[in-house]
């Protein structure tokens, strides 16, 4: 019997405050173990939460870019249990009138259009971290760092709409996109300041009731969640198949086995005893509040790559790209106004300049400016200067911050176009290269590349390279 993937995410975004939901402790990254805390996030007794403002305005910028209705009242609830991690022994999250609901977030690959439906959102402290290993007597002891305690999280909830490993990786990069483009998360995977939880389940083909969930926690990049699903579907189905029952459980992504691994039984709600924190009241959001948040939402991703399709004529996986962060599209857009040669600004921004702002560490839009990349293009279009110069010109003006006309003056680099000069060039590398004529005037055509590339070094890049055909064309010909 053929079996149906039924996949769910529950993604869990850390909001950009500078200060954590229910107190004033920091939530910079990487700081000295229980150095961002305090009473509150310590759950010491006779402490009260006080709601960070700037976290309401995040998770209500995030609900309403994912197409959520924003509820008039939400309620903070405690859910109870008991890990080391968990200072007050319970996390005041959200649970039966959470902040949104009924959202639908659509995106597009090369051939299919996915709609998933986000079942709500909804606001949540996280709790600390348990440490296993690193420390002398790691293998007795867990070591417990409080600083992620009490740091203002949103977690989204999907419905179980997608089917295939692939989908739900995508679905993850798009949100990140999108969380990030409304300046609400940083989409530091690495960090912690974005995880997904996947719930898989199988079915048969053809049937509507979904089989028992089983959930792979604590997924923190695309291609772990991809291969975690991949290989959950396989698990579930090798039980299936021998006509043994699913357990519902939750299990980890072991990464250097390649496979999931059981955590513990899987908890109901209620397991978790939630009930209503008698230390907060209700959060009442006002539609005048909603709307001027919606009013100050960018343009979002998935708008952004169509717009970029349909005004400048790039591939969908270029859009995509060049949309998945704010600034980089709008940096694209400056190098486009002035260069107008989209397709050649986006060449750049994927090459060369992605591979340099990898190098060095350095987002794409502060390497150069939009104006110098702008020039440098126009200046191999107009053919001022060849390609492979241009790529040097761009390191130097990356290093030196000169412009791109200075550095071709300066260095006399502009493109050799006297068709007397080149011809004379292009008779000494045909007479250091018999063999590769030869084979050419035979009907090995491939050669004449061979022979550009000669040319091309022997002007150390400077020839026109149309040109250089054109005049190899005729000569050999001749």
């Amino acid at each position: 019997m053929g079996f149906e993937p039924v996949i769910g995410l529950e993604v869990h975004a850390q909001l950009v405050t500078e200060t954590k939901i229910f107190c004033g402790c920091s939530t910079a990254f990487g700081r000295p173990a229980n150095s961002n805390v305090c009473p509150v996030c310590l759950g010491l007794p006779g402490a009260l939460p006080t709601l960070n403002d700037q976290a309401v305005e995040y998770a209500v910028r995030a609900a309403l870019a994912l197409g959520c209705t924003v509820q008039e009242k939400s309620i903070f609830a405690r859910k109870n249990y008991f890990y080391p991690d968990l200072p007050k022994g319970y996390q005041i999250s959200q649970y039966e009138e959470p902040l949104a609901i009924d959202g639908v977030v659509q995106f597009s690959d090369d051939e299919v259009l996915h709609r998933v439906r986000i079942t709500r959102v909804h606001l949540e402290e996280d709790a600390g971290k348990s440490i296993h290993e690193g420390f002398s007597d790691s293998n007795r002891k867990t070591h417990l760092d409080f600083n992620r305690s009490g740091v203002p999280l949103i977690e989204i909830v999907t419905e179980p709409d997608l089917r295939t490993p692939a989908a739900g990786a995508l679905f993850f990069e798009r949100l990140r996109g999108i969380l990030m483009a409304i300046g609400v998360n940083d989409g530091n995977m690495e960090e912690g300041s974005l995880r997904c939880d996947a719930n898989v389940s199988l079915r048969p083909v053809g049937r509507t009731k979904l089989g028992v969930k089983v959930e792979v926690k604590n997924l923190n990049s695309f291609r772990y969640l991809e291969k975690a699903i991949e290989y959950e579907i396989g698990r579930q189905a090798s039980v299936l198949s021998q006509g043994a029952d699913v357990v519902q459980e939750t299990r980890l992504w072991d990464t250097n086995g390649d496979r999931t691994v059981s955590m513990r039984s899987k908890e109901e709600a209620h397991d978790y005893r939630y009930f209503p924190d008698p230390d907060l009241p209700p959060l009442i959001i006002s539609s005048s509040f909603r709307e001027n948040v919606r009013k100050s939402l960018p343009e979002l991703p998935e708008v952004r790559a169509e717009r970029f399709m349909d005004a400048y004529g790039l591939s969908r996986q270029d859009a995509y790209y060049l949309s998945a962060d704010r600034e980089l599209g709008e940096y694209y857009e400056l190098v486009v106004n002035v260069s107008e040669n989209p397709k050649a600004s986006a060449n750049w921004l994927i090459g060369a300049a992605a591979r340099r702002a990898k190098l060095t560490a350095t987002p794409v839009w502060n390497i150069v400016s939009a104006e110098a990349l702008a020039e440098l293009i126009r200046m191999v279009d107009d053919g001022t200067i060849s390609g492979s110069i241009a790529k040097e010109v761009f390191e130097t003006t990356a290093d030196s911050g000169k412009s791109p006309i200075d550095i071709v003056r300066d260095g006399g680099l502009s493109q050799i176009g006297d068709v007397g000069e080149l011809e004379g060039v292009i008779r000494q590398v045909l007479d250091a290269n018999m063999e590769a004529v030869g084979k050419y005037r035979s009907g090995k055509e491939g050669t004449l590349g061979f022979l550009v590339g000669q040319v091309m070094r022997a002007t150390k890049g400077k020839a026109n390279p149309k040109l250089v055909n054109e005049l190899l064309r005729t000569l050999l010909g001749a």
